[in-house]
Parts: structure tokens; C-alpha cells; sequence
């Protein structure tokens, strides 16, 4: 079997400037699911739109059931523990909250929740307080950002707020040079369906090898890294989240092994809710073949000055 060397192993890395990433689809337009996408960091916004990203953490929650969150007294949505939903508004002043054991009442119908004045080309992000208090509580980014790592789209419950609207992407906002990605396949690093570090190839080794001198050559820049796994669609949707999970995992532990610091290093599942390629058929093994492309293990990372060209 060919092994490749370092540099050769490179080449197995595909590594692409960073791209605004696939949107959440919309609340409740996704039967039978109750979350969808794993959390991504959000794109800058224009000035005509203020953002907000608003979350619920998994610890330290109290109630399991929904938080209700209101948007100018109608309902957006119910976030469950592990749940977040990012949406925009018009800049300018809106009420803000989220309700714990909210039903058969719907309080935040009638009730005054916080009175937030938005600004345009700003991005809020805003915890619910499990201590029943309705308030949002404002996060900074950097901390936001750890916790939602451990997040998903909330997609069981369709919006009725009429001022939320779906969000406006320019791409002259992006600052490109802050933003690489790197793409391992699954294929090359572990044997089918497997996903611990005993299951890492030798060409996967080699691989891996490439993306950590990348790595170490921006380690005074790195802000950030995101570290998810995609399945393909072949057998059971929830296994195919965990096996994701696992393998993002993995290669999370072997990148702190290699001395990057675990504090900026976050690791999450697709399962197969992005895949690549579509619609495969014939037998077992012709489908698997065929839907490789999905299997793989995107690396996201977030400099903190732009990359010098």
C-alpha cells in the first residue's frame, strides 16, 4: 500500500479560505427534527440588520422543558437545553426574553420583557438564565463562542415573530485572510465506521502530521479552532451524530497532544445534515463508495490577525 511522506500527505489536506458557512435551515421547516445544524461562528452583519445569536447551555440547567423566546411579545421559538437560534432585526429598539414552565399561560405574550435598543452591523449574543429571571443574558463573544460549541440549530418550532428577519450575508464583510479550513477525509484517517485513536491509519497519521505543522506555522495567531465531523447518510441518523462526534473528538485530543491549547480547540457533529454528495444507489459497497465525499472531518480556524501573503 502507498504511504505518502509529509509533503505528500499535504496534498491528502484540501485547504480552502474560509466561506460563509451553510445556514441553519429555518425554525420548524425541518419535519420530525427537533435540532438541525451544529453551531458555526455567525458572519459579520451590514448595517441595515442587527444579530443576535440566542442560546441555551446544556450544565447547570435547572428545568428540562422549552424556554420560550419571545421576540416584541410573539413567539420565536422554544430552546431547549443544547439549542440555539441566530436571527436578525432591524436596528432599532426590540423586546427581548425567554420564558422557563411558560405554558398554557404564554406570559411573554402580554408581559414586558427587556427593552433592547440594536444596533445596526452588530451581533448579540444573549444566554438564557435558568434561574427563571426572563432577562436575556448578554455574553461576550469569546465566551459565547466556547459555549455554544456544544450547540444545535433549534428546529422544532416554526417563527411567528414578524420583526425577526432572515439574515443579509455580504461577502465584502468577511475578512477572508482571518479564516482558513482544512478537510481530512474520514476515508484516509480511520477505517469505516470507526473512530478512535487506535482506528487512525498510518496514511491518516501522515495526514494529520501536514495539518499540525499548518498549524504550529499560526500558532501565535490562532484565535479559535473548530473541529466537526460529517457522516454519510448510510444507517441510523442518531448514530451517525455521535460517530461524527467521536471522530471530531479524536482528533481534538490528538491536537492537544501536539501542544495546541485546549481552550481554543472545539469539537462538533454534523452527523450527515451536510453532505456533499446527495443521492447514491446500487448495492452496499457501491454506496459507500459513492457517498465519500461526505465522510469527512472539517477543521475551521479563526486567526487573529490577518495571514501575512
Amino acid at each position: 500500500m502507498f504511504l505518502p511522506n509529509r509533503k505528500q500527505a499535504a496534498v491528502l489536506l484540501s485547504t480552502a479560505l474560509f466561506s460563509l458557512p451553510v445556514a441553519a435551515a429555518p425554525a420548524g421547516t425541518v419535519p420530525g427534527k427537533v435540532f438541525d445544524a451544529a453551531y458555526a461562528p455567525v458572519p459579520p452583519i451590514g448595517e441595515d440588520q442587527a444579530q443576535v445569536v440566542y442560546y441555551r447551555v446544556q450544565q447547570g440547567v435547572q428545568r428540562q422543558g422549552a424556554a420560550h423566546l419571545y421576540v416584541d411579545r410573539e413567539f420565536h421559538t422554544g430552546l431547549l437545553p443544547g439549542g440555539y437560534s441566530t436571527f436578525c432585526l432591524a436596528p432599532g429598539s426590540h423586546t427581548l426574553g425567554a420564558y422557563l414552565d411558560d405554558t398554557p399561560d404564554y406570559k411573554g405574550k402580554r408581559s414586558d420583557l427587556y427593552l433592547a435598543t440594536l444596533q445596526g452591523g452588530q451581533t448579540y449574543y444573549l444566554r438564557v438564565r435558568e434561574d427563571g429571571n426572563t432577562f436575556p443574558q448578554p455574553v461576550k463573544r469569546e465566551e459565547a463562542e466556547r459555549e455554544l460549541v456544544a450547540t444545535r440549530a433549534q428546529a422544532h418550532a416554526l417563527s411567528r415573530a414578524a420583526s425577526v428577519e432572515a439574515c443579509r450575508y455580504y461577502e465584502y464583510l468577511v475578512d477572508s485572510s482571518r479564516f482558513k479550513s482544512y478537510e481530512l477525509s474520514s476515508d484516509v484517517l480511520f477505517a469505516f465506521g470507526k473512530s478512535g485513536h487506535q482506528d487512525i491509519s498510518s496514511a491518516g497519521r501522515q495526514a494529520l502530521a501536514g495539518l499540525i505543522d499548518e498549524l504550529h506555522r499560526d500558532d501565535a495567531q490562532i484565535k479559535h479552532i473548530q473541529v466537526v465531523g460529517h457522516t454519510d447518510p448510510i444507517g441510523d441518523e442518531a448514530k451517525n451524530q455521535q460517530l461524527g462526534q467521536a471522530r471530531a473528538n479524536t482528533l481534538r485530543d490528538l491536537l492537544i497532544a501536539e501542544g495546541i491549547g485546549d481552550s481554543i480547540i472545539g469539537a462538533a457533529s454534523a452527523g450527515n445534515r451536510e453532505p456533499v454528495v446527495f443521492s447514491c444507489y446500487g448495492s452496499r459497497a457501491q454506496q459507500i463508495a459513492c457517498y465519500a465525499p461526505n465522510r469527512r472531518v472539517v477543521i475551521k480556524v479563526e486567526l487573529g490577525r490577518p495571514v501575512e501573503k
